[in-house]
């Protein structure tokens, strides 16, 4: 069975959300990164990283979220678009703009709008426009189609899910405003049973929800000199 390294944050749900869509069995393995558990020996030789989420699959291990949807995906045969040069081509570019755009920027945006000690002025304000400017790229996508890659859903709306569940956070609670395609987007996937089951999964585990020192420590040890 499936062992699956699970924090309730972004990038690990949209694993869990295409898990819960394809119907396939696995072990919830909770790592509760607020207290600091994807840094012991044990994680990190799953995960090198010290992130999660992180997969196994028998002697398989795949961390990196973007890599589990297409190691998955491949396997199953499940939400990949039609194998068509020109459709994969879509897929390959939005999933890689999401996990090398939307994703580290909108995470960056996150720590130096909430997060970051004093001064952050100009870290602020680099993260906050290029994830704003990322997100307008996916909202003028959106405008014209129902699903990011051939009219298709496929991994490239779950990778893309799980960050827009965190467009408030990420750009201020007036972000819906100037993004409406993509709150269509994500009314319409999370009113999807298999995302209602994994939303849920955040309730599967006591995680740590304080972000108190010790979980800044666990979260951003640069930190650890400069608070």
């Amino acid at each position: 069975m499936l062992k699956f390294y699970f924090h309730p944050s972004p990038n690990p749900a949209k694993v869990a959300l295409y898990l819960e869509e394809a119907g396939l069995p696995y072990e919830l393995v909770p790592v509760d990164v607020r207290k600091g558990e994807q840094h012991s020996p044990a994680y990190l030789a799953i995960n090198p990283n010290g992130k999660t989420p992180a997969l196994q699959d028998g002697d398989a291990t795949v961390f990196d979220s973007n890599a589990i949807l297409l190691y998955l995906a491949v396997k199953t045969g499940k939400f990949l678009p039609r194998n068509q040069p020109e459709i994969r081509a879509q897929m390959y570019s939005w999933l890689m703009f999401i996990a090398t755009g939307v994703g580290p920027f909108s995470g960056q945006a996150v720590h130096f709008r909430h997060f970051a000690p004093e001064p952050k002025a100009y870290a602020q304000q680099r993260y906050d426009f290029e994830a704003a400017r990322h997100w307008r790229i996916i909202n003028a996508h959106l405008a014209t189609r129902t699903w990011m890659v051939g009219e298709e859903y496929t991994i490239v709306d779950m990778a893309l899910w799980a960050w827009a569940r965190a467009v408030p956070m990420v750009l201020g609670n007036d972000a819906w405003a100037e993004l409406p395609h993509v709150q269509r987007f994500l009314d319409m996937v999370s009113a999807r049973p298999a995302a209602v089951r994994a939303e849920a999964l955040a309730d599967a585990h006591k995680f740590k929800t304080e972000m108190d020192q010790a979980a800044m420590d666990a979260m951003y040890p640069h930190t650890r000199q400069a608070v």
